[in-house]
């Protein structure tokens, strides 16, 4: 996932909170922002992740956080392409993912976005 595809900004995950919309499921929760298109409107869905310290240490979180970006790159063609979104892992997801796999991860992912769209 190219580093344009993610929000990194504080400002941008305060807009995607404030005025966004979400669900949750047990280990995940996403918000999504619909952005104004205009001129210099950035026209790629756009994903920030918030992993906290009690996921696990450094090392857990951020093999969370790459295994998500990928998940959310292979998905990102059918998502709109005005909207960011912040995902959320609730403490659990790490130990879950790492002993249930990498499908069981993507089927939480489908079923995060599946909620989202419907």
């Amino acid at each position: 996932m190219n580093r344009r595809h993610r929000l990194s900004r504080s400002r941008d995950f305060d807009a995607v909170y404030r005025q966004g919309r979400s669900v949750s499921t047990r280990f995940l929760v996403l918000y999504w922002f619909s952005r104004e298109t205009g001129a210099d409107a950035i026209e790629v869905a756009r994903l920030g992740l918030a992993v906290p310290r009690a996921v696990g240490t450094a090392v857990v979180r951020n093999r969370i956080k790459r295994r998500l970006r990928e998940l959310f790159r292979e998905r990102s063609s059918e998502l709109p392409q005005d909207h960011d979104y912040v995902l959320v892992v609730r403490p659990g997801l790490a130990e879950a993912a790492e002993t249930r796999g990498f499908d069981w991860l993507r089927e939480r992912v489908d079923e995060i976005l599946g909620k989202a769209s419907a």
